[in-house]
């Protein structure tokens, strides 16, 4: 069975993507920091299904929750890495400070830079290694009130091209960059029809949808440094 780590594998788009690798045949390892219970309720789906699944709890903001991850993650094969775990707050650029700037940047980018490297000798062993990193459309068309985020999020996404040169042919490296998928609590209905009048396909989207592009990049053998929009064609529209 190919074996997959999910990291923020307990709530919204982590626990889709998760549930679409064990319909797709993985074993799973299953990151949580706070959202443990979630995962614990993926385990077990994935073991009602016949997959092997453990859940690792770990503060990703830093070096011990990133190494303790690598280490329980590392324990045999990896086939495929997710990155999914992410920070997302709304603040005035004014108001940002050094500490939120540096956690965001933490868990968004460090995290998934340094837990691919503490995991390469486990994707080394795969025959068709691949690491997914959820992105986000506005790593390259950044939100008013997210400058931290959206930087955080380009520079995951150019990470993403630099590993799928710096680690070819072994691992493949790829993105999904969700748009409007599943809309913050705290939009109301206002707001929301507000970015949808911008979505060609007018609709939001769900998490389901970012989950499929997911398993596709993961099992596509000739795919790699691919940066897929799952948008409805928002970013095509100015």
């Amino acid at each position: 069975m190919p074996r997959a780590l999910v990291t923020g594998a307990g709530v919204r788009v982590g626990s889709a993507i998760a549930r679409a690798l064990v319909d797709d045949g993985f074993d799973l390892v299953l990151h949580a920091h706070s959202s443990l219970a979630g995962a614990e309720e993926i385990a077990q789906y994935a073991r009602d299904h016949g997959r092997t699944a453990h859940v690792v709890r770990a503060d990703l903001s830093t070096d011990d929750g990133v190494r303790a991850l690598a280490t329980a993650a590392a324990s045999s094969t990896l086939d495929l890495v997710v990155h999914n775990a992410a920070l997302f707050e709304k603040v005035p650029f004014a108001s940002i400070t050094r500490a939120q700037h540096a956690r965001m940047m933490e868990v968004n980018a460090s995290a998934p830079f340094f837990l691919t490297q503490a995991l390469l000798p486990a994707l080394a062993s795969s025959k068709n290694a691949s690491v997914v990193v959820v992105g986000d459309i506005a790593g390259a068309r950044p939100m008013k009130g997210y400058a931290h985020y959206s930087v955080s999020k380009a520079a995951v996404l150019m990470l993403v091209r630099a590993l799928a040169v710096e680690l070819a042919p072994a691992v493949r490296v790829n993105a999904v960059s969700p748009g409007t998928v599943m809309f913050p609590e705290d939009f109301d209905d206002a707001a929301r029809a507000a970015v949808l009048a911008r979505v060609p396909m007018a609709r939001e989207g769900t998490a389901d949808d970012v989950a499929r592009a997911v398993v596709f990049l993961a099992r596509e053998p000739y795919l790699t440094g691919v940066n897929l929009p799952v948008d409805g064609g928002r970013a095509v529209v100015f």
